[in-house]
């Protein structure tokens, strides 16, 4: 039977494996795919696995997305692009490092009917999905991004990737139309984002990357004050979608269905 990998730590709040088990067993294929929580040091060992064909594709998330990189034979240019890898797989005896992250954020976007063509988007955080949102968001047609991140050296170095987005202090709010949360906080019940929120004018995006739990209290101040809010489901189920078609060859469906079996999990 045919295996496939999440990697990652922490993974207890990561739906890829019902995911992708779900859409295995809808198109009748024989694999499973599991969560595996691990160390930086082991990335070498599952790398080795999946050359020696034990493990035929893994995904690859926090905090490992930049990490993996100097293990794998070549780069797709998206994943060169931004640095971040979160799908691998072999062909031709290589392994190769893959970004579904790109678009799957833009295809989440447009699903949730959000237009960021010429919108001013801030961005809190540096983390390992960021890069991948940077580029869609210029895809997109965003007119300007501003991004804070607690540590400033993680903040710079994005901008040597990116030059246009423009770097302000932490704590510090500009004018935006798209506030989104690229930090972990959120992940625990009592995490706050120490920001005034309450005066931003009408018709904000509040967007968080998390998507469990499905409303952080980052979501849940945005919709208090009568915003739009976002979580990250949708870019998570359409950047597994690209991942799975690059494994078996097949689009599965991403309709109310998934959506709904995920957010009932």
């Amino acid at each position: 039977m045919k295996k496939y990998l999440i990697l990652g730590n922490p993974l207890s709040h990561s739906l890829s494996p019902k995911l992708h088990n779900y859409w295995i067993k809808q198109n009748n294929l024989e694999g499973v795919y599991e969560a595996k929580e691990t160390n930086e040091e082991s990335i070498k060992e599952v790398i080795s696995d999946i050359k020696k064909g034990e493990i035929e594709g893994m995904n690859v998330t926090v905090p490992f997305k930049r990490k993996v990189i100097p293990y794998l034979d070549e780069l797709s240019d998206l994943a060169n692009r931004v640095q971040s890898v979160n799908t691998v797989y072999k062909k031709d005896n290589k392994i190769i490092g893959e970004n579904t992250d790109i678009e799957g954020f833009e295809l989440g976007i447009k699903y949730a009917g959000f237009e960021i063509k010429n919108k001013t988007i801030f961005i809190i955080g540096a983390g390992g999905v960021v890069p991948s949102v940077l580029l869609s968001l210029i895809n997109l047609g965003a007119s300007k991004i501003y991004l804070s991140n607690r540590t400033l050296e993680k903040a710079q170095k994005l901008k040597i990737l990116f030059p246009e987005i423009k770097i302000i202090d932490w704590g510090n709010l500009p004018d935006f139309d798209v506030i989104l949360n690229a930090t972990s906080l959120g992940l625990n019940e009592n995490d706050t984002i120490n920001l005034d929120l309450n005066n931003l004018g009408n018709n904000k995006l509040f967007y968080d990357i998390i998507y469990s739990p499905r409303q952080t209290k980052f979501l849940l101040t945005g919709k208090k004050l009568g915003h739009k809010i976002e979580n990250g489901l949708m870019m998570f189920l359409f950047q597994a979608q690209l991942s799975f078609e690059i494994w078996h060859g097949i689009k599965p469906k991403v309709d109310k269905k998934i959506v709904e079996i995920l957010e009932n999990d």
